[in-house]
């Protein structure tokens, strides 16, 4: 079983993040020693009742919904991969419910405040350029972490950036020209830290290609730096380019198309947190939208 498990591991590594691949791992050993402890001794014998069973006793635990939901999809996509093998004639997974998720809407930078930590100058510095440059990419395209990692000198044209997103299904984005004016500015300086065979496009102090955690240091440091009075992360910037987008385009299938999203239906949290801030805007500002305190009269009185 733990074979098995090892080889479609070394599969997803080269289609998945680093973080995708641990958390897969960790959720594929934890069903197995399940699996086995229940008599298990072959994946040929996994069905949908063991399945049910394995994220019953998870739950009960006490792991978090999130969690549950990603044990969900780590053996359901192994299984998926067991039924390409023959190993299995269908995927018993798909039986199991998908654990209700808690709605958490994303907390999007004020645009006017972003705008600021973005145009703050800096020294001019070699890293300087590049973490700039990181920073207009990531809000400019609504990148994800991983596909900024990932993103090769190759994937840059003039007008926009190819990259290859989750489930490596590849996407084009547009490339806003402060974007594109940071890119050339670091573009012009990469040469001092990556050697000439260097695909990644950004790369760190000895020239190879920038991790997951160097990004997200570099970022939260540099929002220390300027003055940027709360915790920057790669996914709040793809959060704000999404929320900032789509209350000015009310385009929900193009904000859906520039994010990569699968389903529509992962891009409409975003059409709530714009009407939450256009309700919140409502309620501060509208003079017949103000109650007094000592109103208690019922809307439906005539």
């Amino acid at each position: 079983m733990d074979e098995r498990i090892a080889a479609f591991l070394a599969r997803l590594a080269s289609q998945a993040s680093p973080a995708t691949v641990d958390a897969y791992r960790r959720d594929l050993t934890t069903c197995a020693a399940y699996l086995e402890g229940q008599g298990l001794a072959d994946w040929r014998q996994l069905d949908a009742g063991l399945v049910k069973r394995f994220l019953g006793h998870e739950r009960s635990r006490g792991l978090a919904p999130r969690s549950l939901a990603r044990r969900r999809a780590a053996l359901s996509r192994f299984a998926e991969e067991l039924v390409r093998q023959r190993v299995l004639a269908h995927n018993p997974v798909k039986l199991a419910r998908t654990p209700r998720q808690p709605q958490h809407l994303p907390r999007p930078v004020d645009v006017d405040q972003l705008s600021r930590f973005l145009d703050t100058p800096h020294d001019g510095s070699t890293l300087a350029l590049r973490d700039q440059a990181m920073l207009e990419l990531l809000y400019s395209c609504g990148l994800r972490l991983a596909e900024l990692a990932s993103l090769d000198l190759d994937g840059l044209e003039t007008r926009r950036v190819r990259v290859l997103g989750k489930g490596s299904k590849p996407r084009q984005v547009p490339l806003g020209q402060r974007a594109r004016q940071a890119l050339d500015a670091w573009l012009a300086v990469r040469g001092q830290l990556a050697g000439s065979h260097e695909a990644a496009l950004f790369v760190g102090r000895r020239g190879e290609r920038l991790g997951h955690r160097a990004i997200q240091l570099r970022l939260a440091r540099v929002a220390a730096e300027r003055g940027l009075p709360e915790h920057l992360h790669p996914h709040r910037l793809r959060h704000s380019f999404a929320s900032h987008l789509l209350e000015s385009s009310q385009d929900l299938r193009a904000v859906q198309e520039l994010l990569g999203h699968a389903n529509l239906s992962t891009t409409q949290v975003y059409t709530r947190l714009d009407w939450q801030h256009l309700a919140s805007a409502y309620d501060a500002a509208h003079p017949r939208a103000r109650r007094r305190k000592d109103d208690t009269a019922d809307d439906s009185t005539p």
